[in-house]
């Protein structure tokens, strides 16, 4: 029987979904140090580490402020932005695309125009920012593919199911069975299913849809969010082409 998460907060569901990559090394400050946050115990430090994280931040505080939020770290804000929910729609697109220039633009360099061609389809979600954003699609369009691929592919919030327990003696590692990206060339698209291991610091049964972000299982989704979660990364992966 599937289960879901009941009410998560705001800080508790930042801290599930950006201490995989703060674990090892790549955003957020001071490696791992979001972790006993992702557990559950809240203080005011929650709230100055997710500040640091100079990639997902802004986004929340765009969706918070569009939505009449005072909270970046609303549970629904937070949502909005691994995940995907309806106060993606009610980000005006000309907030969205001056947030886009002047956080990027500089830094894009002569990649900024190709970016700039994907902000009328984006949203503040972390799926473009992993797809538009960061280099690695700029990567595999220039025929550097294994590792940028690999890369994005683990760092996209993915969807899959619990198959049971991973026979690897680890009482935290679930097999799970999931989608991957491939690359056909001219374009990013889904692969046949796999099995793979993956960490869950959360109790999970056999038939779970789970989100997973750097092969560590953050939340359980229910059908609404697994929509949303599918919707948004379909639609920046439509608008992600060679060339």
């Amino acid at each position: 029987m599937t289960t879901v998460d009941a009410a998560v907060s705001g800080p508790v569901r930042f801290a599930r979904f950006a201490f995989p990559p703060n674990r090892l090394g790549h955003c957020g400050p001071g490696g791992g140090a979001i972790a006993e946050y992702s557990t559950g115990h809240l203080d005011p430090g929650v709230r100055h580490l997710a500040q640091g994280f100079e990639g997902a931040y802004p986004y929340l505080q765009l969706l918070a402020g569009a939505n009449h939020r005072t909270d970046p770290l609303d549970a629904d804000v937070v949502e909005a932005y691994w995940l995907g929910n309806a106060l993606l729609d009610n980000v005006p697109r000309h907030d969205f695309g001056v947030s886009i220039d002047d956080r990027f633009r500089r830094r894009a360099g002569t990649s900024w125009r190709m970016l700039a061609d994907h902000v009328p389809a984006g949203v503040a979600n972390h799926c473009f920012h992993v797809f538009h954003v960061m280099p690695w699609a700029g990567l595999i369009r220039d025929g550097i593919v294994d590792e940028p691929l690999d890369i994005i592919d683990r760092c996209r919030v993915s969807w899959a199911t619990v198959v049971g327990p991973a026979a690897n003696g680890s009482t935290r590692s679930v097999l799970v069975q999931r989608d991957p990206l491939t690359w056909t060339g001219s374009r990013m698209s889904f692969g046949e299913p796999t099995i793979e291991v993956v960490d869950s610091p959360i109790e999970v049964d056999a038939g779970d849809v789970v989100a997973i972000h750097w092969n560590w299982i953050c939340e359980r989704l229910s059908p609404i969010q697994l929509s949303w979660l599918r919707r948004t990364t379909h639609d920046q992966l439509a608008t992600l082409r060679a060339g």
